[in-house]
């Protein structure tokens, strides 16, 4: 028996197929010359920077005759703002995690002999933690994301993708299975965060203010040791609160943390705009 597909799904999986299979290619070529040129931290945030603006632009230019800004990328009124609060959200979630302990006095902050502070280390992690939020909001929070929230709607994308983008983690050094669920969480909260400002200065800024405050504590990030300020947390609790070698993320405390951001999403002053690839005619599709 012969399945035919209404015109607009076959379009959408026409254009998420693509999609997924420029960003699978880009992914697969990309970080491996940069591993090579530059080693494996530069290649891997710079090559999953260059498959995603790829995948985007190519898709962006075939389907909708846009370009790279249209995805959420364009510097428009509020986007100063809501990178801002992004950045302020991701900053202040870390922190609970993190200064919570240290004031309590189940964590302490020690040198790390192995990881000699200086300003080079920091600038250079800096800048790689920042390509690294860019080009991964642009990969999971991008075109394809975009294009099936408004063809399927909210729930039908955010959940799947945010799904994929924690099993995206599996292979990170130290990965647990709570790991992985927090991992979940914040693609969710990074989807919802989409959802409030139309652009991915919110997401963006979220991301990576989690991403680098975590070493400048000195914890682990997703299961990485990057050297940063010569300091790392000594905690004096079992894995299941510190996160063990994974890294806060791994941690119940990063659970609540979650929860955290969302209501902080739901009350910060937001300022939106409407999404060039989620018109306002698919609101029927946004309960």
């Amino acid at each position: 028996m012969e399945v035919t597909l209404p015109s607009d799904k076959l379009g959408l999986v026409l254009k998420v197929g693509l999609y997924v299979f420029l960003a699978i290619l880009g992914l697969m070529f990309f970080p491996i010359g940069l591993n090579y040129a530059a080693g494996y931290l530069i290649g891997s945030a710079l090559g999953t920077f260059a498959a995603a603006a790829v995948a985007n632009a190519v898709s962006l230019r075939i389907f909708e005759r846009g370009r790279l800004a249209d995805i959420g990328m364009n510097w428009h009124p509020g986007a100063a703002r809501n990178l801002g609060l992004g950045v302020l959200g991701g900053i202040g979630a870390a922190a609970i995690v993190l200064v919570g302990p240290l004031i309590a006095g189940i964590a302490q902050l020690e040198k790390a002999p192995d990881q000699p502070a200086n300003f080079g280390s920091f600038v250079f992690v800096t800048l790689i933690l920042l390509f690294g939020a860019v080009g991964e909001e642009m990969l999971f929070r991008g075109y394809g994301f975009q294009v099936l929230l408004g063809g399927l709607g909210r729930f039908a994308t955010i959940l799947p993708v945010s799904v994929l983008f924690g099993l995206a983690h599996l292979s990170n050094k130290n990965v647990s299975v709570l790991g992985i669920v927090n991992t979940m969480g914040f693609a969710v909260v990074l989807g919802y965060a989409f959802l409030r400002s139309g652009d991915l200065w919110l997401p963006i800024g979220i991301h990576f203010g989690w991403n680098w405050t975590l070493p400048l504590f000195g914890e682990n990030l997703s299961g990485f040791t990057m050297g940063m300020t010569g300091v790392t947390m000594h905690w004096n609790v079992a894995d299941i609160w510190s996160g063990g070698s994974y890294g806060p993320e791994a941690s119940l405390l990063t659970c609540g943390v979650v929860i955290a951001l969302l209501v902080y999403l739901v009350k910060a002053p937001v300022q939106s705009q409407e999404p060039f690839l989620v018109p306002a005619s698919a609101e029927d599709v946004l309960p």
